[in-house]
């Protein structure tokens, strides 16, 4: 149920600056969304799993609240980053 250390060291290319910069909230975002869709997968066929369900609930704010912090300080940043990961636009 984790991410692998290959896959997140895509992120990490594709979202951040260089290959080492995990801390950018846009490289933290692209991990979250990968977990929240492979976690999303696994409650389909564990409805029951409440275990799952909440540390699914808690990613699902950590990421909403990373994309408030990236809409405050940059907008077009973004729209960007949320069109390119498939993240609807519902944080006021």
């Amino acid at each position: 149920m984790t991410i692998s250390k290959e896959r997140k060291a895509e992120l990490i290319r594709e979202y951040g600056a260089n290959e080492h910069d995990s801390g950018n909230s846009k490289v933290q975002v692209a991990i979250l969304t990968d977990r929240v869709r492979e976690l999303t997968e696994h409650m389909k066929s564990h409805q029951k799993d409440f275990h799952t369900r909440r540390g699914l609930l808690m990613l699902v704010g950590r990421r909403r609240r990373l994309l408030s912090y990236i809409k405050r300080h940059d907008v077009l940043e973004y729209r960007e980053l949320i069109a390119k990961l498939g993240i609807r636009d519902n944080i006021s």
